[in-house]
């Protein structure tokens, strides 16, 4: 081969950058090292300046963070700077070291002031207060049937001035929990809208707890332990100024046996605070005593429960 042909030769030779792949340019592999790849971070300079969950906020009710028993606590994740509490718009959220998922959120809801900020495009943050490694993060989600669970609810702190910041803290992984498909769709959003909606009405103040229910013996997929049931904890003044509570528990047991199928129903189901302490070895203060079915409970030496089908079954 001549050197002049040899030259013509490389010149019209395809880079390799220019060859198309033989696999599916989206094939689901491909997604999820694109996104293993591009880890967002929120830094933590940019949220040092968060006032997070206000234990006053419902005036005459006072409600502190919740606290949990000597058996968990060496499990509470540490920030990197000090603390165990991550602070965001409205709310803040407290994290198991060995789950990598949030122990519980707190949110205070001020239904006079809400703004009704238009979800787009969510994109999802790793917190950068703490490791990546102690935030599980997308590459549990994909290809499967398990959403992105807001604990604290996306709309629910979107209020005042603040509210798209607001809107932007939901989106950290620090505020998100493995919940089934059905989750977002059935009767526990029924019980949030009945909640949202309810402080917007009359214009009141609402606080809410939610978190997982950990056992030691919860699934494991993809290297995390799935939680079977999650809780909500809710404190508010009635319409006569006197101090109440109420708790809910949504168990998703029966569908993670077909984590990657189509799911059935979901069960919610209304129960004393006292029930939610005790599942979960967290203390909510002295809510207890304003909640109905924990002092109904006491009295009568009988657990109670109520199995929520629709709104009209809530009990606020």
């Amino acid at each position: 081969m001549s050197a002049r042909k040899a030259k013509i030769d490389l010149l019209h030779r395809p880079r390799l950058a220019d060859l198309k792949p033989l696999a599916p340019a989206h094939s689901t592999m491909t997604i999820m090292e694109a996104r293993a790849a591009a880890k967002k971070v929120t830094s933590a300079a940019d949220l040092e300046d968060r006032q997070g969950y206000a234990e006053g906020f419902l005036g005459s009710l006072v409600v502190p963070w919740p606290t949990v028993d000597a058996s968990i606590a060496d499990d509470v994740q540490e920030l990197i700077g000090g603390g165990d509490r991550l602070d965001y718009t409205h709310f803040s959220v407290s994290m198991s070291r060995s789950r990598r998922l949030a122990f519980y959120v707190g949110v205070n809801i001020e239904g006079g002031l809400g703004v009704d900020v238009p979800r787009k495009n969510d994109s999802w943050s790793y917190d950068g207060r703490l490791p990546i490694s102690a935030q599980v993060g997308e590459d549990l989600y994909v290809g499967n049937g398990l959403d992105r669970g807001h604990l604290v609810r996306r709309q629910d702190p979107n209020w005042g001035k603040e509210a798209h910041l607001a809107n932007f803290d939901t989106f950290h992984f620090t505020n998100c929990s493995p919940q089934m498909g059905a989750f977002n769709q059935k009767t526990w959003l029924e019980l949030e809208d009945y909640i949202l909606d309810h402080t917007q009405r009359w214009k009141a103040r609402a606080t809410v707890f939610t978190g997982p229910v950990f056992a030691d013996d919860d699934r494991m997929y993809r290297g995390v332990k799935i939680p079977s049931a999650f809780w909500k904890v809710v404190a508010y003044l009635g319409d006569d100024g006197k101090p109440s509570a109420s708790a809910y528990m949504i168990d998703q047991t029966r569908e993670l046996g077909q984590l990657e199928l189509v799911f059935g129903q979901l069960r919610t189901y209304q129960r004393s605070v006292i029930q939610i302490e005790q599942l979960t070895n967290i203390r909510f203060g002295n809510l207890a005593d304003y909640d109905g079915f924990s002092n109904e409970e006491r009295a009568t030496g009988t657990r109670i429960e109520a199995l929520i089908k629709g709104p009209e079954d809530i009990r606020l």
